[in-house]
């Protein structure tokens, strides 16, 4: 997909209208039930899943993120999102400090942003060689190759976003004081720097859409539809079993004889604010 095509995302799933809220809720629902199945299938299986998120700042990434994990296990299911290297790692081979997230069998990995911020965000803003660049090209798609190779799935998702629409959730992070650290000066600096943002992606798609792992484009101007459609297709990647048990009884409790609670005086208790005092 190129700039243009980019900037044409803003047509709504083909052209539909709108899922209704209620219709949203109740099927993202359903999905996050589905999800909970998938893991029990790949702890049981010893799966190795990595998925990966990019795109541009305020495509939705996180959005969706919140949405597969809400009801998963963070013992199976984990969000990695690292902050810019410190100058050890800088001195590492590049992909060294992603290597230590990857899962062991039976894990999910989801990694908001990833060794990808080479080929974006460090091209554009200029923080890496240009060979340190040329060499990321080179050496990504076999590290890829390597890690389908040892047993990890790798799934690649790149949230597409329109200019206009990009532009709106800015300026709703700048009115709503609880998102405005979402809107860092590097969002701000990316604003000017859109065709340039477009054709690095561009670039890194020639180089990196592989067969063994191939990207996934995820039209992102509609949250809603964008949350949907991924969490379905990445549903469908993964054959699972239902594994859910059969219904649970629970066992009595032992009697508690001889037991004396200590007085709860003798406690501190978190002042009870809510409910007060009654309206």
């Amino acid at each position: 997909m190129n700039s243009k095509q980019e900037k044409g995302s803003t047509a709504k799933a083909d052209g539909n209208k709108r899922v209704k809220k209620k219709v949203y809720e109740n099927e993202l629902f359903r999905m996050q039930l589905e999800l909970v199945k998938m893991q029990e299938w790949v702890k049981k299986e010893g799966l190795k899943v990595v998925v990966i998120f990019e795109g541009r700042d305020a495509a939705g990434k996180g959005g969706v993120i919140k949405r597969i994990t809400q009801h998963l296990s963070p013992r199976i299911c984990r969000v990695v999102a690292l902050p810019a290297p410190t100058e050890r790692e800088k001195t590492q081979w590049y992909f060294q400090r992603y290597c230590v997230h990857l899962p062991a069998a039976g894990e999910i990995t989801l990694f908001d942003r990833s060794w990808y911020n080479r080929a974006g965000v460090e091209r554009v803003m200029g923080f890496c060689q240009e060979e340190e660049y040329r060499e990321f090209m080179r050496s990504c798609p076999e590290f890829e190759r390597m890690l389908v190779r040892s047993g990890i799935m790798v799934i690649k998702y790149w949230f597409s976003v329109s200019d206009d629409e990009q532009e709106k959730r800015f300026q709703s992070r700048l009115l709503e004081p609880h998102k405005r650290w979402k809107l860092s000066p590097m969002d701000l600096e990316s604003r000017t720097r859109w065709v340039e943002y477009s054709k690095a992606k561009d670039e890194m798609f020639a180089h990196t859409d592989i067969k063994q792992a191939p990207w996934y484009v995820v039209n992102a101007d509609d949250k809603r539809h964008a949350r949907l459609n991924c969490i379905r297709h990445f549903l469908s990647l993964i054959p699972y079993k239902d594994l859910t048990p059969e219904p649970i009884k629970l066992p009595d409790r032992m009697d508690g004889i001889g037991y004396v609670r200590p007085p709860m005086s003798d406690q501190t208790f978190v002042p009870q604010f809510y409910p007060g005092e009654s309206d």
